[in-house]
């Protein structure tokens, strides 16, 4: 009986260690800062690296693993990226797929492919419009507070 439960023990935590599952991670304000201005951020669109934190921030409190349900789409991840028109959930009818990206690729720990994503919508927005967390929260007002002892 002993051995049993110990083989069952050592199978159950060999099973979590070899299925790879989606991480997902918050991010420390100071750890987003870095990333954001590692990856060109400050000045792209005319914004600032803070009105970029702000955004996050308010659109998914810097978790990656974020969805919210808008009804007949969703956004996800941590920039809350929309399946209606820039990635693809298999749920959203119609959706565009601009990204060229599944959405739960948005929703890891590995914010790589949501940064190219959300560069691309405020490009092509240039700015930071489509996002109601900026928009609502972050547009016109300081923000220094988002990056300050970053």
């Amino acid at each position: 009986m002993g051995k049993s439960v110990l083989f069952i023990g050592f199978l159950l935590v060999f099973l979590g260690l070899a299925v790879p599952g989606t991480q997902a991670k918050v991010f420390s304000r100071c750890d987003l800062v870095k990333t954001l201005r590692g990856h060109g951020f400050e000045g792209f669109v005319g914004k600032t690296v803070a009105d970029w934190v702000c955004l996050v921030k308010h659109e998914s409190s810097y978790n990656t693993k974020a969805v919210n349900n808008n009804g007949p789409s969703r956004d996800y991840g941590i920039f809350q990226i929309n399946s209606k028109y820039w990635c693809e959930d298999g749920k959203t009818s119609g959706s565009k797929n601009a990204c060229r990206i599944s959405c739960s690729k948005l929703q890891d720990d590995n914010i790589e492919d949501d940064i190219q994503c959300a560069k691309k919508i405020a490009r092509e927005a240039n700015g930071l419009t489509p996002w109601y967390g900026w928009r609502d929260n972050c547009k016109g007002k300081n923000l220094s507070s988002y990056v300050k002892g970053c």
